[in-house]
């Protein structure tokens, strides 16, 4: 260990949600959602606005925070099965199998801070595997409610969730967590620091919600005029052979009620967590992050939400699949009110959070992330960190109607190989922020020298790419259902 003596170890609460979109809070531009207690957190800490997850899907962006490694070295490259084994997908290309468990042989996140003498709590969502892959056998000493599970099919008790005991009947999920949250804070060990684990399942499908915060947006939206809007937007047709004859909706606005409401609650039980924090003392001595595991879902599923300035959403290669908020509080530590623009992504959280608690590097294990240490004080990035280059690798057919690909971003550029035809894409994300404006034609020699930083990179990762399907056929035209089906 490498901590000051003369210092307390900080407390580390990470605030992991399910599919929240960039977009998705008062900070990051939303008009409808209503979020003040995390723009508040905003305002007395940092707001990062190129923020990345390691996958435009959920159990490979968790595997990246807990491993420091790329989902493409761990071999996790879709959200894992768990009502059953899957076949690989099979579109115009046989997708490759992937790792349907967080390997033992990891040293977790956890398991780093249990080493280290702090109590490590996971609260929540898991989806990194089936008994005996769960959080207890990953380095935490309390798991609630972590099992193999992507979403509750309900949010109001009973929930029958593995590891989480019921509630009264007709309890919110999300306050649920909270209290269990707030419980563990107010009768912790206080000779120990703590590492707080909070993964709500909000706001992922089924979108639920408390009833009156419902109405009280239903009520907004008519204020504003978006009830009378077209705001899903039929478009093509999904090319792999399990979503045949569905189509892609775009939501092209925020308007829904009910995923509003699903907001609204979770940002005040955020705001309730934070107040406990405060009321036990632990506030200038715990570094808060919140952040999300992907895009927002935005294109199926009643695609609940949008995106928009950023392309896409969950489960595409575009930035609204993959850019997400993330926002971090340490008083006295990070400067207030402050914004970092330079480009992160979810493994360097792992190293990140050692140095903050004063914990040896492990870079065996962190070996893809870098520590956000210094742009966390308010310091130069430092040219380890602005000029690296960030990867994706994605060989799977999303069911939110986005194709396997791979992608990298260097500075403001972004390049998408999709693995069905090879198309390339380029996209200068400082003046393009919406992926508009492929250059790939007008800047040969950049594409050469991105798609040789990615190639080598698949190498590295041994990444398993598709194989051609000699036997697809195309999505043939199917009916749509009426587009007042999306709104439920």
């Amino acid at each position: 260990m490498i901590r000051d003596a003369k210092s307390p170890p900080p407390n580390i609460v990470l605030i992991l949600l399910d599919d929240l979109g960039w977009r998705d809070l008062g900070c990051y531009g939303s008009s409808f959602y209503e979020t003040p207690n995390l723009d508040h957190l905003a305002r007395e800490g940092m707001i990062f606005s190129d923020a990345y997850a390691a996958a435009p899907v959920c159990s490979p962006t968790r595997a990246s925070l807990l491993t420091g490694k790329y989902p493409a070295r761990l071999g996790i490259t879709n959200y894992i099965s768990w009502g059953g084994p899957s076949a690989p997908e099979r579109g115009r290309v046989i997708c490759p199998p992937f790792v349907q468990h967080l390997a033992l042989e990891e040293r977790s996140l956890a398991a780093a801070f249990h080493a280290g003498g702090y109590a490590t709590w996971h609260i929540g969502k898991w989806h990194l595997g089936a008994s005996p892959y769960y959080p207890e056998q990953h380095g935490f000493d309390v798991n609630i409610g972590g099992c193999e599970w992507g979403c509750p099919r309900t949010y109001f008790s009973p929930w029958g969730i593995p590891n989480l005991p019921e509630a009264e009947p007709g309890k919110y999920l999300t306050d649920h967590l909270t209290d269990e949250a707030v419980r563990l804070i107010r009768g912790r060990n206080r000779t120990r620091p703590f590492f707080l684990n909070l993964w709500h399942y909000a706001v992922h499908t089924p979108i639920q919600a408390p009833p009156e915060l419902a109405r009280k947006y239903e009520a907004k939206a008519r204020r504003m005029g978006l009830d009378s809007r077209t705001a899903l937007v039929p478009g093509e047709y999904m090319q792999c052979e399990h979503c045949r004859g569905l189509r892609v909706v775009r939501r092209i606005f925020q308007s829904d009620p009910n995923y509003a409401a699903m907001i609204e609650n979770l940002d005040a039980n955020i705001g309730r967590l934070l107040a406990v924090l405060d009321a036990e003392g632990l506030r200038d001595n715990t570094l808060v992050i919140f952040t999300s595991d992907n895009g927002g879902l935005s294109t199926a599923e009643g695609s609940p939400t949008c995106n928009r300035p950023l392309a896409e959403g969950k489960g595409w290669m575009y930035d609204g699949g993959t850019r997400i908020p993330l926002l971090a509080r340490w008083p006295g530590v990070i400067p207030a009110g402050t914004t970092c623009t330079t480009p992160i992504t979810s493994p360097d959280l792992y190293p990140t959070l050692l140095e903050a608690a004063g914990l040896e590097p492990l870079p065996a294990q962190h070996v893809d992330g870098i520590s956000l240490l210094p742009l966390l004080r308010g310091e130069p990035a430092g040219e380890h960190l602005e000029n690296r280059a960030i990867f994706w690798h994605f060989p799977h057919y999303a069911n939110q109607g986005g194709s396997p690909g791979a992608s990298v971003r260097l500075g403001a550029w972004k390049l998408i190989e999709f693995y069905e035809n090879g198309l390339l894409e380029l996209y200068n994300l400082r003046e393009d922020i919406g992926e508009n404006n492929n250059c790939a034609a007008a800047q040969p020699e950049l594409v050469a020298h991105l798609r040789g930083l990615l190639d080598a990179w698949r190498r590295d990762m041994r990444a398993q790419r598709p194989t051609p399907n000699p036997e697809f056929v195309p999505c043939g035209p199917a009916p749509i259902q009426p587009e007042v089906e999306f709104e439920k």
